[in-house]
C-alpha cells in the first residue's frame, strides 16, 4: 500500500471552498469569527507578539510554522473561538479541516508568585492590557516555564486533517490565529488560562502609606459654635438627632428671618425720625409722652363735667 500527498489546491479555490462552506454554518445560525491579517505583520501589540514568539519554542514542530504563518496571512482561518481553556477553529485547505487546541490553566503556585512578583508594578486593568508596563514586568510574564504563556507538555492539539504530525500546518496557522485575536482582545489569554487578571493589580496599592488620620481636634469646630456661628440648631451624631423632624430647622430660619426682619424696621423708623426732626424714642421719652397724655385726657373729661347740660 502506498501513500501519496495529496494534490495541491491553489489559494484562490481553497478560499471559494471555504466561503462555501462557511455560508452554509451562516444559514444554520453557527457564529463564526474569522481571523483578517493586514499585511504581513501577524501581530501588533505585546500580547499577539509575546503569544507568536512564545510559538518559537515549539522547536519539534519547527517546519510546520511557517506554512501555519501563510496560512493564517490568506485567510485561510475562517473561523476561531476562543473561550476558557480550549480553543476550536474552522481552516479551510482541500477541506474545511476542525481544529481543537487545549490548554491546561496556570498551576496555582505559579500564578501566585506571577501575582507576587508583578505586585506594585501594574498600577490599572488598562495599562495591563495593553502592555504598557515596565521591561521586568514584561520578562516576568513571559519567562519560559514560570511565565504566562504554555510550554509545550502544557498544549494538546488536534486537527481532523489526515496529516500524521501532532501540529499540522492548519494547527499552526491556528495558534498564529490566536495571537492576531489577541491584539484585539489581550483578556482571552487569562481566560484560555483561567485565571483573573485582576489579580495582577490587586497588590498595586498595598504597602502605600496610609493617608493622614484627620485635622488636629482644636482645628475642628464644635457642634455648638457651627450653631452660634450659622444662628441655626446643627444636625446631631445620634440616632435621637437624626429622626428630629425637619420643620425644627424651618422654624429656626423662620425666627432668623424674624430677628432680621424686626432689626430692618427699627432701622426704618430711625432714620424717619432723623428726617422729620424728631428726638429719638427712649424709655424716659416714652414715660414722659405717656403722662403727658394722661393729663390732657383729665383735663379734656373736667372740661364736660363742669359745662351745664
Amino acid at each position: 500500500m502506498f501513500y501519496a500527498w495529496k494534490q495541491y489546491v491553489p489559494v484562490v479555490e481553497r478560499r471559494m471552498k471555504g466561503a462555501r462552506e462557511m455560508e452554509k454554518l451562516r444559514k444554520k445560525g453557527t457564529p463564526l469569527s474569522p481571523v483578517t491579517i493586514e499585511g504581513r505583520t501577524i501581530a501588533r501589540t505585546f500580547w499577539g507578539k509575546a503569544w507568536c514568539d512564545n510559538l518559537e519554542r515549539y522547536s519539534d514542530y519547527s517546519n510546520r510554522l511557517p506554512r501555519g504563518r501563510t496560512y493564517v496571512r490568506n485567510g485561510s482561518v475562517v473561523d476561531l473561538q476562543i473561550g476558557v481553556g480550549e480553543v476550536a477553529a474552522r481552516v479551510a485547505g482541500s477541506s474545511v479541516y476542525r481544529v481543537k487546541v487545549v490548554v491546561a490553566p496556570v498551576p496555582k503556585a505559579r500564578w501566585t508568585a506571577i501575582c507576587r512578583d508583578c505586585a506594585g508594578a501594574i498600577d490599572s486593568l488598562v495599562e495591563l492590557l495593553q502592555g504598557r508596563f515596565s521591561k521586568g514586568v514584561m520578562e516576568r510574564i513571559c519567562q519560559q516555564k514560570t511565565g504566562l504563556f504554555p510550554s509545550p507538555h502544557e498544549i494538546r492539539l488536534d486537527c481532523s486533517c489526515p496529516d500524521w504530525a501532532t501540529m499540522c500546518k492548519h494547527v499552526a496557522a491556528v495558534l498564529y490565529g490566536i495571537g492576531a485575536r489577541l491584539d484585539e482582545k489581550p483578556e482571552l489569554l487569562f481566560h484560555l488560562r483561567k485565571v483573573d487578571e485582576k489579580a495582577l493589580i490587586a497588590r498595586a496599592g498595598r504597602g502605600l502609606p496610609l493617608a493622614n488620620k484627620g485635622p488636629k481636634a482644636d482645628r475642628v469646630l464644635g457642634e455648638e459654635a457651627l450653631s452660634e456661628l450659622f444662628g441655626i440648631e446643627m444636625a446631631m451624631g445620634d440616632a435621637s438627632r437624626k429622626a428630629r423632624p425637619v420643620r425644627d430647622i424651618s422654624s429656626a430660619r423662620q425666627r432668623v428671618a424674624g430677628v432680621r426682619g424686626d432689626t430692618k424696621l427699627k432701622s426704618v423708623r430711625t432714620k424717619r425720625r432723623v428726617a422729620l426732626g424728631r428726638p429719638k424714642r427712649t424709655p424716659r421719652t416714652e414715660r414722659l409722652m405717656s403722662e403727658a397724655s394722661r393729663v390732657s385726657r383729665f383735663a379734656g373729661n373736667r372740661d364736660t363735667r363742669s359745662r351745664p347740660a
